[in-house]
């Protein structure tokens, strides 16, 4: 039996059971979540992009 999630459905989870269980402040969620966007449309994004797919396939055990 497969179960297929949007991916936007686990950060959402993962998200609220964080901020339960960790109890950030607000202003530290709020940093974070503008600071990502923020960067996602600079010079950085496609360092940010090669890091993240590189972390994946170290965790999935992929090579391309």
């Amino acid at each position: 039996m497969n179960v297929e999630l949007p991916l936007i459905v686990l950060v959402a989870i993962f998200g609220y059971f964080g901020i339960k269980l960790m109890r950030p402040p607000t202003w530290l969620i709020v940093v974070l979540l503008l600071g990502g966007f923020l960067l996602a449309d600079t010079f950085l994004a496609p360092a940010i992009e090669s890091g993240t797919r590189t972390g994946v396939d170290a965790v999935n055990n992929t090579t391309k």
